[in-house]
């Protein structure tokens, strides 16, 4: 049973630094606020929001694995499916600001260009998207948690 609660610990301090790093990318991706540091902050925050990411699904994986429930009741469940293809959907949302982000940096060193308002708005709405699905995930698994969406 502790073991049980420190891989929830683990995890739920996963997903809430994760949504630290999604909203500071939300805060910082405005284009009134750009500017070279920002740039340079952007890719640190996005590194730092894949890591908690990475560390979102090792968490998770451990707790199917090692929890007291045992894989074979999370694998039958399908809130647990839910919860992945939401976590795979926002992973894959996730590519398109990370690649700008590094696109942005890499022509801020090159020749001191900053983003053009209309990309930072294009790449923030991913990100407001990314935001606005995470929170369904813990949502899926507080019920998961407590039995629901199991089979019989």
């Amino acid at each position: 049973m502790i073991l049980d609660a420190l891989l929830q610990y683990l995890h739920i301090s996963a997903i809430l630094a994760l949504v630290v790093f999604i909203a500071s990318e939300a805060a910082l991706c405005r284009s009134e606020w750009m500017n070279p540091a920002v740039v340079e902050r952007l890719v640190t925050v996005d590194r730092l929001y894949g890591i908690a990411a990475g560390l979102v699904l090792v968490t998770g994986f451990i707790r199917i694995y090692l929890g007291t429930k045992g894989a074979a009741w999370y694998w039958g469940n399908w809130l647990l499916h839910t919860k992945l293809t939401l976590f795979v959907l926002v992973g894959l949302i996730s590519i398109v600001p990370t690649i700008r982000f590094a696109r942005w940096r890499k022509a801020l060193r090159a020749d001191g260009t900053l983003p053009a308002p209309d990309a930072v708005k294009s790449v923030r709405k991913l990100v407001m998207l990314q935001a606005h699905i995470i929170p369904i995930i813990p949502l899926a698994g507080a019920f998961l948690a407590r039995g629901f969406g199991g089979k019989g």
